[in-house]
């Protein structure tokens, strides 16, 4: 990195720690005194974060936190990320199994309804999954076997934007939509369905009876008292090669509203840990990486 780089990488966690900090001092004196992040304070800690590219690995009707240990139970999903990710899934054998993620020890599993285009599920060129902190408070690494799911495949309306939504890439120019959009097709224009999953942890359950419970989003830089934890906001996106204009375009799940996404944490723990400590809560821009 060149030294203008890590002059201005520098002065930008300077200055983001010094608002970080004045508002968790002005938190301590009680949440009528705590001021929310501004709009231009959320954008840059949207910033604070590494990156990961994770190819395509398998795909299967198998989904080991929904039905676990039952085969083909399940609706078609796409996974990246943990090569083995199947319906009898443990920790150990997703630590034990090969990964499709770029960085070294990065074994955790993801996966999502499949795209289906006229009737034939279509695999995804790959998926780029970010980490971020997006709360005042440090965050916690999850814990190993922790579990949880983001978006609802039940959804038959639009889900929040903060939740789910498609697009073309940032250089498709076409905004982020509820619904598939029609995308250039290009290089770096491709569709793309993106799933983020909540950054607030109750700091005890690795899971929840419905895998959503024991997490929830963080409002404005906060955690709820009910979720007090911060932890790591996981975003995934997936990339798709170019859909003909006029096919039918749906989630295996149903329609095109039903994004979500399952995430095991099967990292190498002092691995994710070091990511954590010396990327989001040093609050800076690690991106992509080894």
């Amino acid at each position: 990195m060149s030294v203008r780089r890590i002059t201005v990488a520098l002065c930008f966690a300077a200055g983001l720690g010094t608002v970080l900090a004045a508002a968790a001092a002005a938190s301590s004196l009680g949440s009528a005194q705590a001021p929310a992040l501004t709009t231009a304070q959320r954008a840059q800690l949207q910033q604070v974060n590494f990156v990961n590219s994770c190819r395509f690995s398998h795909a299967s009707n198998d989904d080991p936190i929904i039905f676990p240990g039952q085969v083909g139970r399940s609706h078609h999903h796409s996974f990246v990320g943990n090569r083995t990710t199947n319906a009898f899934s443990t920790l150990d054998s997703l630590l034990a199994g090969g990964s499709t993620c770029d960085r070294k020890g990065h074994t955790a599993a993801y996966w999502i309804p499949s795209l289906v285009v006229n009737g034939t599920p279509v695999m995804p060129l790959g998926s780029t999954i970010y980490y971020r902190r997006r709360t005042l408070e440090p965050v916690r690494a999850f814990p190993q076997d922790f579990r949880m799911i983001a978006g609802d495949a039940l959804a038959t309306a639009p889900q929040e934007r903060r939740v789910t939504f498609w697009n073309c890439g940032v250089d498709g120019g076409v905004a982020p939509s509820s619904t598939v959009p029609t995308c250039p097709g290009g290089r770096g224009t491709s569709l793309r369905l993106h799933v983020t999953f909540p950054a607030c942890w109750d700091g005890r359950s690795l899971d929840s009876a419905d895998h959503r419970s024991h997490v929830r989003y963080a409002d404005r830089g906060r955690c709820p008292a009910t979720h007090p934890v911060a932890v790591p906001a996981i975003t995934v996106i997936y990339r798709y090669p170019a859909i003909s204009t006029g096919a039918s375009v749906a989630l295996a799940s149903g329609g095109q509203f039903s994004g979500h996404a399952d995430f095991v944490n099967a990292w190498h723990q002092g691995r994710l840990q070091g990511l954590v400590s010396s990327c989001l809560n040093a609050l800076r821009h690690c991106g992509r990486g080894n």
